[in-house]
């Protein structure tokens, strides 16, 4: 019975603003749970949508949601939703050739915090970039605390889960892309060229980018720091370097 319980809570969207936009992006929704006489507002908005879709609407108590909720933050809604696919490395690059642009991917090399993984997804799709590729150890999934913390992101961005993030990196090599690594120790990334086919590697919250993966990149980034403290949140550094990557493509390099 345990087991069961914990396999139906995996596959859940909590939060007004990420279960609206699954609403929104056609994904299979199984039911959705709403806080009793809490039908006003942007709650009403998304059950005239799942009505129109089909899904099954269960009003439940408080207490039955909060102890469902695994971010702690339902915001008086609760869906439940068949599995998130993850993609192929293939199919993020098939969306870059179908939008006729130089690829532009991130590699999450070990990032164990939901929330940063659903900050980092929700700044790489505002950011255009084409796909994230994780390992399949030593990471998060996506999990519901990612999908509420991306704000819809997970949604729109394609993901694929690989079991070798080196082996992926040569074969991406072999498609034309350059590989950069964020490191503090690297380059000043003001002063990298990173505007031609790319894929931006950002490492776990305490260690960083692992040795093997490190060795095998084409070249470092790394932001510059003027304070006291030595390190940014993994989220932060991924934003800022992924709108470098913006700033270098869309308005040129210096």
């Amino acid at each position: 019975m345990e087991k069961k319980e914990r396999e139906y809570n995996e596959n859940q969207v909590e939060g007004r603003n990420a279960v609206l936009e699954v609403l929104k992006s056609g994904r299979d929704m199984e039911k959705l749970l709403v806080l009793k006489g809490n039908l006003e507002g942007s709650i009403k908005r998304i059950i005239a949508m799942a009505t129109e879709k089909g899904v099954v609407i269960q009003e439940v108590s408080r207490q039955k949601l909060d102890e469902l909720s695994q971010t702690k933050n339902h915001q008086g809604i609760i869906a439940l939703v068949s599995a998130h696919e993850y993609v192929e490395v293939e199919d993020i690059l098939a969306v870059a050739r179908k939008k006729e642009e130089e690829p532009f991917i991130l590699l999450l090399d070990g990032i164990t915090d939901p929330h940063n993984l659903g900050a980092i997804l929700r700044t790489a799709e505002c950011a255009g970039v084409h796909g994230v590729i994780i390992p399949k150890r030593r990471s998060v999934g996506l999990n519901a605390t990612v999908g509420k913390t991306s704000a819809g992101a997970m949604e729109y961005i394609p993901v694929a889960r690989v079991t070798n993030i080196v082996n992926t990196m040569e074969k991406l090599k072999k498609e034309g892309l350059w590989i950069a690594c964020a490191d503090m120790k690297g380059l000043d990334h003001f002063d990298t060229d990173m505007k031609g086919p790319l894929a931006l590697v950002v490492g776990s919250e305490g260690e960083g980018v692992s040795r093997l993966v490190k060795e095998n990149c084409d070249f470092t980034a790394s932001i510059p720091m003027y304070g006291q403290i030595s390190s940014l949140n993994a989220s932060v550094a991924a934003g800022l370097l992924m709108y470098e990557v913006v700033r270098q493509r869309k308005f040129g390099k210096q």
